[in-house]
């Protein structure tokens, strides 16, 4: 098997049901299970607590608040303003007031149904909105503004005003928020969770318990899906575990049910931007000015940098000469929102999408035509921000996803479709995407290794980003075994810990392969050099460089097994482990100013969807999807299709079934599986053609590669313009559909109900 089609490090793990996950884990004798308390009103003044019943109740080892927390009352993830534990005033529906411990984890929810809590409701705020009319800014607004705004406004000859609004959206990760907390000697925690970010879930643990952080090792086997939900908010779970580890001094796990998970974490922000765009009779934009406002929830956790993304990516693949862009995150009583894959930018640039398809259906133009005619140009034209886009295939993608498609033949035939049904319509949409990565807080662009190499010549790897199902591991393995010229089987990723690899950035902004990929590299090298060194002092007489390839280490007439030589390095006291370290170079970005270079490189992509809609009932068939995605030189063609593939439908769900709704208290009532519809088999494309592209290799980055993790979610936004396409039709496009994000059944209809008054 080659390298680049090696199977996913876990895939036999998987289907034979031995993957180890926490809740996995043989629990040591005497452990506790434990479940949060949490508020069931949006806001209040807390009156009294009584847990006396609960506290009798059998099998419940503890009860503790806020109270018991020896270090500090805090979580925030970048601002302390997010309670551990509630105090006397709760902010949101699912805010933890209580942690118990009990023998099983049926009587530790038995028992939070015992404790009543006398509150002192008040009026919460929970759409975006309110807290606008009520000036409830979570920080400072944040603009990135360039050209002459009002001047090209001006001299533009048409222009269109507008809102649009993006609704949230649930993780929904199968494996949901789970942490094992061992007490060790003194007042050391080992910590196992299911977590994207180690490193913080250490440096919260640690500030809760009141203790320095190498007193705290965490460790990350694997996650069962994450997206952006287990970059701050596992913390919450690994602090609560561990609080209640300390308070009894025995290993404590809570393992959250579907119902808990969904109702107490946050979720993707929703978004709602007002816009005003000028352009000429062409369709090519002049000037664009808008201002996004997003739901940041009761605290901040990551909506300052979820709302910078979203600024950096209004532009999408567009050259705009003269825009403005302010970003705002308001604060709400519904629980802190936070990363999901994207990060802002699948908001931003369903904004810009629609602006496009506005205005090429006010032209009466095919909104492809226009999307054509904006794109960036060359390498040397400049983002907003003045980031120079370099190597750009936008283009060639597009020429080559018009004939991978067949769009012209199809939109004819759409056509004729249209004009001939008159309670089916069908709708077919072109969508690209240019996704900026990199951490854009600079200083998180940076990743670490350690490689062993033993003497029998396996060689064992860790790094600081963790595996949640997107195959880094995988790709980790195949670095290492190139380098080493060895077999992949040959090559042990082990879990991510924080006693191995310290202070590393969370596996987020589909960075994980880039950084941590270069880290690995560099630790091997190093090796590697060491092995060359060992080599010559076998071989004296060999003098040109070696070459490293299955299995064996040559130089002309000189050969000897990696194995053996590994035997012989060691033999003469010659390092067989090494760190290895990685920063990404010349990164940086000016907030104040709004302009720098936040992105490391672009990845690049489009889609093409087709859909079919039953006027009557909302309900549609999505027939067909092309993608062309740009991953530079893939490592794992076989991982990355199906990265692209999974991403795409995430995208679909988020557009068009996945719906959060709350009644006028701030209750989420969609909170399960018979409520919250993720994509199903019977959702996605009936012909699905995903491709890769062959010519967009990245010289920059690890084996010239490209990031896949979050790209592709902008693919989804192509069955949502669909959609709007075909509901256009039922009016023969005379009319511009106002649909937000998700286009459900019900939102279609009343979208077309609308239109006919």
């Amino acid at each position: 098997m080659k390298a680049s089609s090696l199977a996913h490090n876990s895939i036999l793990h998987h289907v034979t049901g031995h993957s180890i996950y926490v809740n996995d884990i043989p629990l040591p004798a005497g452990s506790l299970h434990a479940f949060p308390f949490y508020s069931s009103v949006a806001k209040a003044r807390i009156i009294s607590i009584n847990c006396h019943e609960a506290r009798k109740m059998k099998g419940v080892k503890a009860i503790i608040n806020y109270l018991d927390i020896p270090g500090q009352n805090q979580m925030g993830p970048v601002m302390h303003d997010e309670p551990c534990l509630a105090t006397d005033q709760v902010n949101f529906i699912g805010q933890v007031i209580l942690l118990i411990a009990a023998d099983n984890r049926e009587i530790a929810i038995k028992a939070a149904k015992l404790i009543e809590v006398e509150y002192e409701e008040q009026l919460p705020i929970l759409h975006v909105m309110e807290a606008m009319e009520k000036g409830e800014l979570l920080q400072a607004p944040r603009k990135i503004e360039s050209g002459k705004l009002d001047e090209s406004f001006e001299k533009a000859s048409l222009k269109i005003e507008g809102d649009f609004y993006s609704e949230g959206q649930e993780h929904w990760y199968l494996e949901t928020q789970t942490a094992l907390c061992v007490p060790q000697e003194g007042k050391e925690m080992k910590v196992y969770s299911s977590t994207q970010h180690p490193s913080e879930t250490q440096a919260i643990v640690a500030e809760v318990l009141g203790i320095p952080k190498n007193a705290v090792e965490v460790e990350v086997k694997r996650m069962g899906g994450a997206f952006g939900g287990k970059e701050t908010q596992a913390n919450h779970v690994a602090a609560w575990a561990a609080l209640l580890a300390r308070y009894t001094g025995k290993p404590v796990k809570m393992h959250l049910n579907r119902d808990t998970d969904q109702i107490i974490t946050g979720k993707r922000h929703a978004f709602y931007s007002q816009y005003k765009v000028g352009f000429n009779q062409d369709g090519k934009i002049e000037a664009l000015d808008v201002e996004h406002n997003s739901n940041g929830g009761a605290a901040l956790d990551l909506s300052m940098a979820i709302l910078e993304r979203a600024l950096f990516h209004i532009d999408n693949a567009y050259h705009i000469p003269n825009l403005r862009v302010i970003g705002k995150a308001w604060k709400t009583n519904l629980p802190p929102n936070t990363a999901f894959r994207g990060f802002g930018a699948p908001q931003a640039i369903a904004v810009m999408e629609n602006i496009i398809d506005r205005i090429a259906r006010s032209l009466k133009k095919d909104s492809a035509e226009i999307r054509l005619l904006n794109f960036y140009q060359g390498e040397n034209q400049q983002t907003p921000y003045g980031q120079t886009i370099g190597l750009n295939p936008l283009n060639r993608i597009f020429k080559d996803i018009m004939k991978f498609s067949e769009y012209e033949a199809r939109r004819k035939e759409i056509a004729l479709f249209n004009l001939q049904n008159k309670y089916k319509k069908r709708g077919m949409s072109l969508v690209p995407v240019k996704f900026g990565i990199s951490f854009t807080t600079s200083f998180l662009n940076q990743a670490g290794a350690l490689v062993h190499i033993y003497q029998d010549g396996s060689v064992m790897v860790n790094h600081g980003g963790t595996e949640m199902g997107q195959g880094l591991h995988t790709k980790m393995r195949q670095i290492a075994a190139e380098i080493f010229g060895i077999s992949p089987k040959n090559v042990l990723v082990t879990a991510t810990n924080t006693s191995k690899v310290p202070n590393t950035s969370a596996t987020a902004a589909s960075s994980g392969t880039d950084l941590n990929g270069k880290a690995v590299e560099d630790a091997c090298l190093r090796l590697k050099s060491r092995l060359e060194e060992a080599f010559c002092l076998k071989f004296p007489a060999a003098k040109a460089e070696l070459t490293f390839e299955n299995g064996l280490l040559k130089n002309g007439e000189f050969e000897i097994a990696f194995k053996e030589l590994s035997n012989y390095a060691y033999l003469q006291q010659i390092s067989l482990s090494s760190t290895g370290f990685y920063k990404t170079p010349n990164i940086h970005f000016d907030r104040e100013k709004g302009k720098g270079k936040p992105f490391h490189y672009f990845a690049y992509g489009m889609s093409v969807s087709e859909v079919e809609l039953d006027v009557f009932t909302g309900q549609h068939i999505l027939l067909r999807t092309d993608i062309l995605h740009d991953v530079g030189d893939s490592i794992n063609p076989l991982i990355d299709k199906g990265q692209v593939e999974g991403a795409f439908v995430q995208g679909l769900g988020w557009v068009t079934t996945e719906e959060l709704r709350y009644n006028e208290k701030g209750q989420l009532l969609t909170h399960s599986p018979d409520t919250y519809k993720i994509p199903t088999i019977d959702d996605i494309p009936q012909d699905f053609r995903v491709e890769l592209t062959d010519y967009t290799s990245n010289p920059d980055n690890i084996k010239k590669s490209k990031a896949v993790g979050e790209p592709p979610f902008i693919h989804g936004l192509s069955v949502w313009l669909a959609l709007k396409d075909a509901v256009s039709a039922v009016f023969n496009h005379e009319k511009e559909p106002y649909l937000s994000i998700p286009a459900t059944h019900e939102a279609i209809v009343l979208c077309l109900e609308r239109m006919k008054m």
